[in-house]
């Protein structure tokens, strides 16, 4: 497991290093929606060999609490544009999940001189064609978003489940298979859930899953700020993710000469979860075929923070 550090961004703000060589490019892990520094935890050591790893837990996730920060989409884009001022030296390599991929994107957007390279991980981009959602999955979203209802929904919830039942629950929906998910990776991650206050966290969920529901449902503003990413994308997706169908993934990359899209097959929303091995082969054959673009920018001391006793 990593070794826990905290800066100050208006407030504490947690990440995990996994180590890698110093003199390599340094790969800047953002988790989705509700997830937390751990999601790196299974494909951290395909790729520490060549290159640093490190991870930073959003507004009210994993050990970031909210401080009187907004868990909103732009909260989250600012706290991670904040944080890579502090911790690299150059530019860096983003590797989003989820929400996390949006954010990382946006990121990408705003700030090109911060970031080499972008990996998503079944990001959460606004599409005007979307694709088929899973119906449970659908439900889920549309309860949460109404005011009142999902605080109930949440609440409810958090009292019939165990920080077990609970990540157990979130690996079902993100993986076809959870089994092949690491059992201590799996075990970092009740260990996690039970630590945390539910309660904090699931308002934290709910301000992000609102405004990430609003992001996807009005498309046209981010879709032309995302227009504005410079630098090389590849794009990682499962074949069988009931969260960000497919089909939406291609359409994404439609007309991008600089978007490499690579398909999971039989793997969920999280292959770097389900499927580490493939996950991090496929990503550091594309970070070697970018080493001329990568390598000299996305240097790094990442020294900021100071370790969490």
């Amino acid at each position: 497991m990593p070794t826990s550090h905290t800066i100050d961004l208006d407030g504490p703000v947690h990440w995990a290093d996994y180590g890698g060589p110093g003199d390599g490019p340094l790969l800047v892990g953002v988790h989705g929606l509700g997830g937390s520094h751990l999601n790196w935890a299974a494909v951290a050591p395909r790729l520490v060999g060549r290159n640093r790893l490190i991870a930073v837990d959003l507004l009210g996730h994993g050990r970031t609490p909210l401080a009187g920060r907004t868990p909103d989409i732009d909260g989250h884009v600012a706290l991670l544009d904040g944080f890579l001022e502090q911790v690299a030296d150059g530019p860096v390599v983003l590797v989003g999940n989820s929400m996390g991929g949006l954010v990382a994107a946006l990121a990408t957007a705003d700030r090109p001189d911060r970031v080499a390279a972008l990996v998503l991980v079944d990001p959460a981009l606004s599409t005007t064609r979307p694709g088929l959602v899973h119906p449970r999955v659908l439900t889920n979203f549309v309860l949460c978003s109404v005011p009142g209802v999902g605080e109930r929904y949440l609440s409810a919830r958090r009292r019939r489940t165990t920080a077990e039942q609970t990540v157990r629950r979130v690996l079902g929906t993100t993986c076809v298979d959870p089994a092949r998910v690491p059992p201590d990776v799996v075990e970092a991650h009740i260990a996690l859930t039970e630590a945390a206050d539910r309660q904090l966290g699931d308002g934290a969920y709910l301000t992000s899953a609102r405004s990430l529901s609003w992001t996807m449902a009005r498309p046209g503003p981010t879709m032309a700020r995302l227009a504005r990413i410079q630098a090389p994308v590849l794009h990682l997706h499962g074949e069988r993710d009931v969260l960000i169908p497919l089909a939406a993934a291609r359409r994404m990359a439609e007309g991008r000469s600089d978007w490499t899209l690579e398909v999971a097959r039989d793997i969920g929303h999280a292959p770097m979860l389900e499927a580490p091995v493939w996950t991090g082969l496929r990503m550091q054959e594309w970070l070697d075929t970018r080493s001329g673009d990568i390598a000299g920018d996305a240097r790094q001391s990442a020294g900021a923070g100071a370790p969490v006793s």
